[in-house]
């Protein structure tokens, strides 16, 4: 077992961090405005495609970058160093759409990959959220189709989008099936806007199905599918966030690291200061112990680990990534005193 970065590898990273860097110039505008212009999302587009890194979850010859998922790790990890969730203009359609009939991907996923539509997944209900068996939103079947009747919560990049990807239950079954909707459909309405305590490039709005019809060509895989589907969609997005929490880590310390090397109190750098040394030591090993599990876990993916297996080992990886993010930037926070 090899653990070193391939030359390609190595290219990879570089130019993703380029991207990063590309992107960057436009964090404060992002936090300062709730959000980044049209032309804003244009330009980064084009630097997007220019990088290559569009679409890297999907295969080339759909006119994705065709990685596997190490090396969307790798990707990921430079990108989750922007602030306010810059990294989500970089696109990556949710893999749920590689269950697309041909019809659907010439009508959805194509264009999603080329970045000329966008796609948010409706899964999380008020009562619903780690527990899917608990969604109420139903479709009924009627004559050419079904009727979707229900809310979602936390529609992430709901705002952006110009269509969702539901799950609904199947009635009187309750099979779990993903459905493919387009926003500006009769009975789709956003019910509210939350406001958080972040500052995120888009949005999580609620939404709202009131009698939605769709057509029997809406079902996404197969009626009862569903929750395959989405389990799916989940290991990849649990172990992104991972590599995203790293990458916010990896910066967050790099910040730290650099004011403490300069600011002088009590006669001396304060890096010098046993505290915080302490507290940059504590977080080094925080970002490696996590980089390497993440890498390995991905790597598992990429050998062909057992879905079941690796549905559980990506929720460790985002459980462990994510709470060690939350300790690197409290240290750095401190570390920074009053400009934290």
């Amino acid at each position: 077992m090899d653990f070193s970065y391939s030359p390609e590898q190595l290219e990879l990273r570089a130019r993703a961090a380029a991207l990063a860097a590309d992107i960057m110039v436009h964090e404060e505008a992002c936090e300062e405005g709730n959000g980044l212009p049209a032309e804003v999302h244009a330009e980064v587009a084009e630097r997007v495609r220019e990088r290559g890194l569009a679409a890297i979850n999907m295969p080339a010859e759909w006119g994705g970058a065709g990685l596997g998922v190490l090396d969307q790790v790798i990707v990921q990890e430079q990108l989750g160093q922007l602030t306010n969730a810059l990294w989500d203009m970089v696109w990556r359609p949710a893999n749920a759409l590689r269950a697309c009939s041909e019809e659907q991907r010439e009508r959805y996923l194509l264009p999603g990959i080329r970045g000329e539509r966008r796609d948010c997944v409706a899964v999380t209900e008020r009562d619903a959220g780690s527990d899917p068996t608990a969604i109420a939103t139903t479709a009924e079947r009627v004559d050419g189709g079904f009727r979707i009747d229900g809310e979602k919560w936390f529609v992430t990049v709901g705002d952006a989008a110009d269509y969702l990807i539901v799950l609904a239950m199947v009635v009187p079954e309750r099979a779990p099936t993903l459905f493919l909707v387009d926003k500006d459909t009769p009975g789709v309405s956003v019910l509210r806007t939350p406001r958080y305590m972040h500052t995120f490039v888009y949005e999580h709005p609620e939404f709202g199905f009131d009698g939605v019809f769709v057509g029997e060509d809406a079902v996404l895989g197969a009626i009862g599918q569903g929750y395959e589907l989405t389990r799916d969609w989940f290991v990849e997005e649990r172990l992104m966030i991972a590599a995203r929490a790293v990458g916010a880590s990896e910066r967050a310390l790099r910040v730290a690291s650099g004011w403490a090397a300069g600011r002088v109190q009590g006669g001396k750098p304060i890096v010098e200061h046993q505290l915080i040394g302490a507290m940059i030591a504590d977080s080094v090993v925080d970002i490696s112990l996590n980089r390497a599990l993440l890498q390995q876990v991905a790597w598992e993916a990429d050998a062909g680990m057992p879905r079941k297996q690796l549905h559980a080992k990506a929720a460790v990886v985002k459980l462990a990534a994510s709470e060690a993010g939350g300790r690197v930037i409290d240290r750095a926070v401190q570390i920074l005193g009053g400009r934290g």
